[in-house]
């Protein structure tokens, strides 16, 4: 069993070329703890964003503060708080704060491959 405190003060820059903008994150579970599950918590500051990409695996979010975009080739969302997104595998999407403001949200993933598809 792993049980931890989170601190927003132990996120770190991510540098990840999947990135656009000023990005941290924290990864809760995953890597040496569990190989079925990663739960990572994700902040975008001032619009940061992700590029698009695609998952092997299904991706849930979880906003826990502030506004953003989810968005696929088909669909567009406004995220704030309390909204769970469902992103199917397979399927090109970005997310990330929205112009000008800030948001958090929780990932999680299977076991999966992360691709770039600008």
């Amino acid at each position: 069993m792993r049980v931890i405190k989170l601190d927003p003060r132990d996120r770190t820059k991510s540098v990840a070329e999947i990135f656009s903008g000023h990005v941290e994150t924290l990864t809760a579970v995953g890597g040496e703890h569990s190989h079925d599950l990663r739960l990572s918590e994700v902040f975008f500051k001032d619009g940061a964003r992700n590029r698009w990409h695609v998952h092997t695996t299904d991706q849930i979010l979880l906003v826990t503060e502030g506004e953003g975009i989810v968005e696929t080739n088909e669909e567009r969302h406004d995220l704030v708080p309390g909204v769970v997104a469902l992103v199917p595998a397979n399927t090109r999407h970005w997310h990330g704060a929205k112009p000008g403001k800030n948001m958090t949200h929780w990932s999680i993933l299977g076991p999966a491959t992360t691709k770039v598809v600008d």
